[in-house]
């Protein structure tokens, strides 16, 4: 990733894999791929989400998930009030300093979910997955790959999956799990 581009991506470059995680569930499918992508997913921490207004009511049991799951959220203000009137419990992130970039380059954020509004990028969104990109934090930017990724956290976490300790399968015992 080149850090001072916006990383996100348009539908010539969403097709293009180079990664591939296999799994029974398909979100610990997804856990394995952004591992292998070199963005591991954190198992505990703070999630930042910012979300379009398209996306706000559909975020809320997302968020409930990453708080179910220990998760400490910072949401930006239109983000938080969605979240805070669902009950959903979170920081408001404003303008003010320490601001969203900020929290990111101190280390206070091991997430991002960003799903910017369709068509009309704002500079706000890509400061802030710039940022997740220069300080190697993974994010995503849609509500199917966050989804993906609290539940392939929640299955890690539950199952008690680490590096050393996943099991390992051939292609072929893959296969014939298949059939």
């Amino acid at each position: 990733m080149f850090q001072e581009v916006d990383p996100v991506l348009g539908p010539e470059m969403r097709s293009t894999g180079e990664v591939l995680g296999l799994a029974s569930i398909a979100g610990e499918a997804f856990f394995k791929s952004e591992e292998a992508a070199g963005a591991k997913l954190p198992l505990s921490g703070t999630v930042l989400i910012a979300v379009s207004d398209n996306d706000k009511q559909n975020i809320i049991p997302i968020a409930q998930k990453f708080s179910y799951s220990g998760f400490k959220i910072l949401a930006t203000p239109g983000t938080f009030e969605a979240l805070n009137n669902a009950g959903v419990e979170c920081e408001n992130v404003g303008a003010g300093r320490p601001d969203i970039l900020d929290h990111i380059i101190n280390g206070n954020v091991q997430m991002v979910i960003n799903t910017p509004r369709e068509k009309a990028l704002t500079k706000s969104g890509s400061v802030l997955r710039r940022g997740a990109v220069k300080m190697r934090i993974p994010y995503v930017t849609t509500l199917a790959a966050a989804d993906a990724a609290i539940e392939g956290i929640m299955t890690v976490k539950a199952k008690g999956t680490n590096k050393n300790s996943q099991s390992l399968k051939s292609i072929q015992e893959w296969h014939n799990l298949i059939h």
